[in-house]
Parts: structure tokens; C-alpha cells; sequence
């Protein structure tokens, strides 16, 4: 099964563990073996900064009379979660993955952030298995075969408020993590953002990373109404 999953990506591991380690959910981990550690969450986290590295340096040869602001909203919109859980879709990661009992019967197999955490997972694995080479392999043939040129779909929202507040002077914005809920495979986060020491959104989802988007947003919806 697994030499299916590396015929797919077009890469054979000489450590194949890296590749099973990258497929193993929280949930299975911590049904199997009561040890988080031994998820694909590591990875995960390696996977996250090398994709980004990746594809911004792409951005940065291929585009080069675009401003930094735009090519930052399309290095966000390429790394999205949308967009890492349709390359998921098109390798059929779902079907490798080792999720906990919860979690399969929740339909965790088509979940996007699911989907999307197991892509960084595999990048780090192909990076920490073959180097930069393997890593760029994988996102040359998965991740950047749609970049958004003209349109973006995926919005930016800490980019976006960034470049709001930053037309007064002085302006300081801060992201706080307020909470967190729910079992280790199936988390929830809670952040707020402040301007100069003021809330002014609060986000929730489903990694920190999301939870800062979604009080991006709601913050700039309420700047925005408060201009009106």
C-alpha cells in the first residue's frame, strides 16, 4: 500500500518510516500508543516552513515585477488549506492515512485540515528523506501547478489588516492565543487580536495558524464598519 502512495507522489523513500510517520494522524497515536509524539504533527510543523520557503522563492524568480504585498497574498493562497487538501485529493492521501476510531468514523479520511496537515507532513518527510531536491520534487508536481496569476481565491487576512493599520503611524497589533478545547485529534483554537492593546477580533479554527486568519477577518470587518 505504502509503494502505491510513493508511486503516486514519484518518490521512493529509502526511509520509509518518515513516510509512515507522515500518514499516522494524532488520533491513531494516541489510541495506539497513548503518545502524541509519535504523530505526524512534527512533521507537520517542519513541512509548514519548508513549503512556505519553497514556494515563496518561486514567487520571487518567477514574478519579479510583482511588489512583496501581492506576492505574499499568493504565496498565502497557494499554501491555503484549500489548496493543500486538493493536491491531497489528487494523490488520494486520504486513503494512506492512520487515523483513530473517532476520527475515521467522522469522516476525517475528506477533511481539508486534515488532508492539508498530511501534505506538510509529506514535504517534510520527501525534505528530511532526500533534501531540498525531494521536498521541490513534490511541490513542483503537487503545490505549484496552479498559481493564482491574476485572481486570488484564497484571502490573507493578516496581510490584509496588516497593510490597513499600517496606514496610520504607531499602529501595533498583537495576537493572542485565549483558548483551547477539545480532544488532541479534533482541536479547537481561540485567539484574539488587539490593536494598541484593544481587542478588536476574536477567531477560532482548527490550528493557531487558522484561528489568527479568523480574527484577522473579523477584524477588519469591524475597522471597516466603524469607517461607515
Amino acid at each position: 500500500m505504502i509503494k502505491d502512495l510513493e508511486a503516486a507522489i514519484g518518490y521512493r523513500f529509502h526511509n520509509i518510516s518518515l513516510l509512515q510517520n507522515a500518514l499516522t494522524h494524532s488520533s491513531y497515536a494516541n489510541e495506539r500508543w497513548h503518545n502524541s509524539l509519535l504523530s505526524n504533527e512534527r512533521l507537520e510543523f517542519l513541512g509548514d516552513s519548508v513549503l512556505g520557503m519553497l514556494v515563496a522563492e518561486y514567487l520571487y524568480r518567477n514574478f519579479p515585477n510583482r511588489p512583496e504585498g501581492e506576492l505574499t497574498r499568493m504565496r498565502a493562497d497557494m499554501v491555503c488549506e484549500a489548496t493543500l487538501a486538493a493536491a491531497a485529493n489528487r494523490i488520494g492521501l486520504g486513503t494512506y492515512l492512520m487515523l483513530g476510531h473517532g476520527e475515521e468514523q467522522g469522516g476525517g479520511r475528506s477533511r481539508d485540515s486534515i488532508l492539508a496537515d498530511a501534505v506538510e507532513s509529506v514535504i517534510a518527510a520527501c525534505f528530511l528523506d532526500g533534501g531540498i531536491q525531494a521536498a521541490l520534487q513534490f511541490v513542483q508536481k503537487f503545490i505549484l501547478v496552479e498559481v493564482p496569476v491574476t485572481k486570488l481565491h484564497n484571502a490573507d487576512y493578516k496581510t490584509q489588516l496588516q497593510e490597513l493599520i499600517q496606514q496610520k503611524k504607531n499602529q501595533t497589533l498583537s495576537y493572542l492565543l485565549v483558548g483551547e478545547s477539545g480532544p488532541d485529534h479534533d482541536k479547537r483554537f481561540d485567539v484574539e487580536v488587539t490593536l494598541n492593546g484593544e481587542r478588536v477580533g476574536l477567531g477560532t479554527g482548527s490550528s493557531k495558524k487558522r484561528a489568527e486568519q479568523d480574527a484577522a477577518r473579523a477584524a477588519i470587518e469591524k475597522l471597516f464598519s466603524e469607517k461607515v
